[in-house]
């Protein structure tokens, strides 16, 4: 699958369990903005 996105700011992180999910943090900054997490393996 190829997908294409436009953007201004790439992190790249492990998620973490969070109760009965998964959670990555973004830097403070992004608070209040959208935001797009890609599975990459």
């Amino acid at each position: 699958m190829k997908i294409e996105m436009n953007g201004f700011e790439v992190v790249e992180k492990i998620a973490v369990k969070g109760g009965n999910s998964s959670r990555i943090y973004v830097p403070k900054k992004w608070e209040g903005k959208k935001v797009r997490a890609v599975l990459i393996e």
